[in-house]
């Protein structure tokens, strides 16, 4: 999730915790920053290693277990820089950076891009696809609710700011069910047999979907608006990555080879050649527009390289005409049911 609404959380818990004493502003500054603390791993990167950033991004400071580590690191550090003037324990600090540190992750495992929760006992990418990774619906009221909080007169909204903080994925989490069971009844009427299928919020929203389902041969990509009365907007289709087909040179063993399988990992399998370059693979998850397959990026192999790391890419297109289209999406009610 985005490094704003990480923080908010973090404050939230802070704001709904037994303070004492502790100066209010101060205390929740303490939960702010814990609840982004964790997204420090972002500086783990290598020059050499192009994909060394998404092992790590997401990993060990995301795991539940490293909670009270992250917590007792981020609360010596601010108690040293400001929190100890500001007339806070170093108990204190470390507590509520701890309680702004254990929202980050669990937050960011309701997204779509995958947090290794359980790490070190599984490597498993947990993404529960109930909230898009920026979304203002869900930010905006948290920080109004909890910025009225501050007044001592107005300290009860802070539990509304709480109730924002559940109710919000727990919408997502109905909507996704809505949507899957949509996509279900589609892949019935094509009369496909699906291997697997998972439905995520496009941008900012909880009302268009992006649905992929895997039948034996072919990605399947679609839009699904889940209104009062739900509606497709037909995609498109793309055969998975077979690397006997699509890439007879790579040899087992190479690190181009080890490269492809940390991508596919990290892509959870969804992955395919891109259409414009057969050296490119590409991760389906993400588009600008929930029914194509246009991806945000993907590696890039070299045939006379095959020990050399594979080339990390971004791809963007036309994002003016792609939000364009989007909040048409968004706004028609003339879809194709």
């Amino acid at each position: 999730m985005d490094p704003l609404t990480q923080g908010l959380l973090g404050a939230t818990a802070v704001a709904n915790s037994r303070m004492g004493k502790a100066p209010r502003g101060t205390a929740l500054g303490l939960g702010f920053l814990g609840g982004m603390a964790a997204d420090l791993d972002v500086l783990i990167r290598s020059t050499s290693d192009p994909l060394l950033f998404l092992e790590f991004h997401r990993q060990f400071t995301h795991s539940l277990i490293f909670i009270p580590f992250g917590g007792l690191l981020c609360g010596l550090v601010l108690h040293a820089l400001f929190a100890s003037r500001k007339g806070i324990s170093r108990w204190q600090s470390i507590l509520f950076c701890t309680l702004g540190y254990a929202t980050h992750a669990l937050l960011d495992a309701c997204t779509t891009y995958g947090t290794q929760l359980y790490w070190p006992f599984s490597n498993e990418r947990v993404a529960w696809n109930v909230i898009s990774i920026i979304d203002p619906f869900y930010t905006l009221p948290i920080a109004l609710l909890l910025a009225l909080s501050l007044s001592p007169q107005r300290r009860w909204l802070a539990r509304f700011a709480l109730a924002w903080v559940v109710a919000y994925p727990a919408l997502g989490w109905w909507q996704r069910g809505r949507a899957e069971h949509v996509a279900h009844q589609l892949a019935a009427s094509r009369q496909h047999q699906i291997i697997s299928l998972s439905a995520k919020p496009s941008f900012a929203n909880l009302l268009l979907w992006k649905v992929i389902y895997r039948t034996p041969d072919y990605f399947y990509v679609d839009a699904i608006r889940v209104g009062v009365e739900p509606t497709v907007i037909a995609g498109t289709a793309v055969a998975p990555l077979n690397i006997q087909r699509d890439l007879p040179w790579l040899q087992a063993g190479s690190q181009q080879a080890l490269d492809l399988e940390r991508f596919r990992w990290f892509s959870q399998d969804y992955i395919a050649l891109a259409s414009d370059n057969s050296l490119q693979v590409i991760d389906l998850r993400y588009s600008l527009l929930p029914n194509e397959i246009e991806p945000l990026w993907g590696i890039e192999l070299s045939p006379s390289n095959s020990e050399q790391h594979v080339r990390y890419i971004t791809k963007r297109g036309d994002s003016r005409a792609k939000s364009a289209e989007l909040w048409r999406m968004l706004l028609n009610s003339q879809l194709t049911p």
